[in-house]
């Protein structure tokens, strides 16, 4: 290693044995961003069209989200859960990924939707907010109307953010299939829009079974919920040790796109990777359409000690999978065929010394029985038999 090169494993001086080094999240974010925004000029020469990501600092504000979209790679030694999870979680950020003034909202309701309409509606609701809230649709609604696809696409274009009462976010996917779920660019934020549970002495009140789901909550506390979800990043758990994320997009600057990267780091190993940091592979960094630059690398390929495999494991594992083939060979080439089953079971428990001696006898015995039938085959051809006339020698000799 060169005396300049900076490390991709960083252990810390206090707290977590390791973090994530600054100045290697920063040199590899200005590199991807270079190289999309070098990209997009290729494209634009090429093309003859204007760049879609503009070099100007000025303009980065105004920008919206339909700019290429940065990913955070997460790779963990294990899978982070077992199944996979229809509810996303959400994390916060330094820098929000949905700034835009201009973006409309749509809004997937718990049922009656008449209720969150009036709630966002009422005159205690921020009127800059209600504005951008285009549709506010129920789950009854969405099966009535949007199960098509040519509907489902038509909604999916209408609207630049799609927002989901949590109680009933993990219906959807169901409800609207590939359109919203095959990809990670418009998928329902979820977002708590019901009443909070009522306290005494600090102790949460348990409602009665039927009563009070459906109640909405106070506008400002609604509307304040909406925004804190718009700002942060979604994340979804999947049974998969490979987790992407999206930190940024590639209008940004280097250093916003860094902080995002080390915030969303830091949540992840801590609340979501088994044994954190001892869990974790490799952290990467990139575009829609790049290669992924690493940001942190494991000098373990392991958790524990335990799942390391020594030589003689490894041997006496591969010697296993050896004599199951065979023995399943064995039963699939009829070499005991017609044995009853406690006889084939009783075969498959037998070691291989003795499977070898039992093939080799069976083989033996089927060149055997082969050799008799040629005989007997032989003989049959040596006895004369009458020849057949045709009816056109019979003719001739009339």
């Amino acid at each position: 290693m060169s005396p300049n090169s900076t490390s991709l494993t960083v252990k810390a001086q206090n707290g977590s044995p390791y973090q994530l080094n600054h100045e290697q999240t920063l040199k590899a974010s200005k590199a991807l961003l270079t190289h999309i925004k070098s990209s997009e000029k290729e494209k634009r020469k090429v093309a003859d069209k204007k760049s879609l990501i503009k070099d100007d600092a000025d303009s980065e504000e105004n920008e919206d989200s339909s700019s290429e979209p940065i990913w955070l790679l997460l790779t963990t030694k294990k899978h982070l859960v077992d199944q996979k999870r229809l509810k996303p979680s959400k994390i916060a950020l330094p820098h929000p990924l949905n700034t835009s003034e201009t973006s409309t909202i749509c809004l997937i309701t718990a049922d009656p939707q008449r209720t969150y309409k009036d709630l966002v509606d009422s005159p205690a609701f921020p009127t800059a907010l209600s504005k951008r809230i285009t549709k506010v649709v129920g789950v009854k609604k969405i099966q009535k109307k949007w199960t098509q696809y040519e509907a489902q696409r038509k909604l999916f274009a209408e609207h630049d953010i799609f927002l989901a009462d949590d109680r009933i976010i993990t219906r959807l996917p169901q409800l609207l299939g590939k359109t919203f779920y095959g990809n990670t660019k418009k998928r329902p934020i979820p977002v708590s829009i019901q009443a909070a549970p009522a306290r005494t002495e600090e102790k949460k009140i348990a409602k009665a079974k039927g009563s009070g789901s459906k109640d909405p909550g106070e506008p400002k506390v609604v509307a304040a919920a909406i925004e804190k979800a718009m700002q942060c990043a979604i994340l979804n758990l999947n049974s998969s040790t490979h987790t992407p994320i999206i930190v940024g997009y590639a209008h940004w600057s280097a250093e916003k796109l860094t902080e995002n990267v080390e915030a969303v780091a830091e949540v992840l190993v801590e609340k979501y990777v088994p044994k954190k940091w001892r869990g974790v592979k490799a952290f990467h960094v990139k575009g829609a359409a790049t290669a992924a630059l690493p940001i942190w690398l494991a000098d373990e390929m392991w958790v524990d000690e335990a799942d390391v495999i020594g030589e003689e494991q490894l041997k006496s594992i591969e010697e296993a999978k050896v004599s199951k083939k065979r023995k399943g060979r064995a039963l699939e080439g009829g070499a005991v065929e017609g044995l009853s089953k406690e006889k084939k079971q009783k075969l498959l428990e037998s070691n291989d010394d003795k499977l070898d001696e039992e093939i080799k006898a069976r083989k033996e015995k089927l060149k055997l029985q082969k050799l008799e039938a040629m005989m007997d085959e032989d003989a049959d051809s040596a006895i004369p038999k009458a020849s057949k006339k045709s009816k056109k020698s019979k003719a001739v000799a009339v």
